[in-house]
């Protein structure tokens, strides 16, 4: 999973745990709105730090180059493709956009960008948050393959 320009310390921490209880790699796109640091970061990671994988990238270009021939799947709630409707692979990089404003145009309309998708919410409402967002797709992603080294 790939989190661009996340802002909220404890959403990235609780994708650190995330990363380490499943782990999926966790791509930091630089500038954080936050330092790696904090505290409310190390709280919502807990003791599951140096369990997981995670790579901080000074921007999206160095993130995308470091991960060649991978499928770049946008989550973003302007898409039409549902989140269980895309059969994943071992490759796939699922990226998502910073709080509260999710992904930029230019970062959905990049090249590398192989598919949005959404998770479907009620109407009117504005979106997910997004650790939770994280978490839904990672566990679907991880779901397809078999929950491969799962206990």
């Amino acid at each position: 999973m790939m989190f661009f320009e996340p802002r909220i310390a404890g959403n990235t921490g609780s994708a650190i745990r995330l990363s380490a209880v499943t782990g999926a790699p966790l791509h930091l796109v630089e500038p954080l709105g936050f330092d790696l640091s904090e505290p409310k970061l190390r709280r919502a990671g807990l003791d599951y730090h140096d369990l997981a994988h995670v790579v901080v990238h000074p921007d999206l270009t160095h993130a995308l180059d470091s991960l060649q021939g991978a499928r770049i799947l946008a989550f973003t709630t302007q898409a039409t493709l549902r989140h269980t409707d895309v059969t994943y692979r071992d490759d796939d990089v699922l990226l998502f956009g910073p709080e509260p404003t999710g992904l930029p145009d230019e970062v959905l309309g990049h090249p590398r960008v192989t598919h949005t998708v959404r998770i479907p919410m009620l109407a009117g409402r504005r979106s997910l948050n997004l650790a939770a967002s994280a978490s839904i797709a990672v566990y679907e992603a991880w779901r397809q393959r078999g929950f491969d080294g799962a206990v």
